[in-house]
């Protein structure tokens, strides 16, 4: 074989391997972008959040069907739990499901214990706290070396002023009926002058497996949050549960 026709088979050799290169890389790039594509749906798809739970048997309905927070009471309520409850509902749940704590006006020496005993994740205020009180509340959970998460709570009235929370340490709004828990909705209507909400935010008060599609393509929340409207007589109904996880998780916000 001549020396040219050598360089010649050398060449097309290295012009197929090229080849190969290029079109790996080119489906690396198309599984890459498939991820990312995966990553941004994940962030916009609409979150859950089941509260009030207070049974061993809730948190395994949980850990199956996976919402994005479970929520545990500590204010007064019959949904209201020990701290001893509820360690036992941690430690019964998986770990990669945050704990959101609910509380109203209580002593910030509670919510730092809880935190510091890895008994919560989240921070939900549902009192009469101010815009000053978060910031003192983040400074205290700060001096702990735990980056938590804080939601305020605000029961919507014709008087409710939502700007103010804008420019709070609150990382999420949550935005309810007057009557938290009693499974009532409030006037929708109440949102429009409102939109654009201007932090992520949880769309609260008579959510049920029923309503929260119309409600979640109407105002497109953040999150949705339920408790009654997975129950049934009082107590977590799994099936409302399940329900209720798939009506959410068809939806994204935008």
């Amino acid at each position: 074989m001549d020396d040219n026709k050598m360089d010649a088979e050398k060449t097309d050799d290295r012009k197929a391997d090229d080849r190969k290169s290029d079109n790996k890389k080119a489906d690396n790039r198309k599984a890459d972008n498939r991820k990312a594509d995966d990553r941004n749906m994940e962030i916009r798809r609409t979150k859950i959040k089941i509260c009030g739970l207070t049974r061993l048997k809730d948190m395994d309905v949980l850990n199956a069907c996976r919402p994005d927070f479970a929520g545990l009471v500590f204010a007064q309520s019959r949904r209201q739990v020990s701290e001893e409850l509820a360690e036992k509902l941690r430690a019964h749940l998986s770990r990669e499901i945050p704990i959101v704590g609910v509380f109203v006006d209580a002593p910030s020496e509670q919510i730092e214990r809880l935190v510091e005993r890895e008994i919560i994740d989240v921070v939900q205020l549902h009192g009469e706290e101010t815009p000053s009180n978060l910031e003192d509340l983040r400074e205290r959970l700060n001096r702990l070396g735990r980056k938590v998460p804080l939601i305020k709570a605000i029961r919507m009235s014709e008087k409710t002023d939502l700007a103010i929370w804008y420019e709070s340490e609150a990382d999420y709004l949550l935005l309810d009926a007057m009557q938290a828990g009693a499974g009532k909705l409030f006037d929708h209507k109440l949102l429009e002058s409102h939109l654009p909400i201007q932090k992520p935010w949880f769309l609260a008060g008579g959510m049920n497996p029923e309503n929260a599609s119309f409600a979640i393509d109407r105002f497109s929340p953040s999150g949705v949050d339920v408790s009654s409207g997975v129950e049934t007589d009082g107590k977590k109904d799994p099936e409302k549960i399940r329900r209720m996880i798939a009506e959410v998780r068809s939806h994204f916000f935008d």
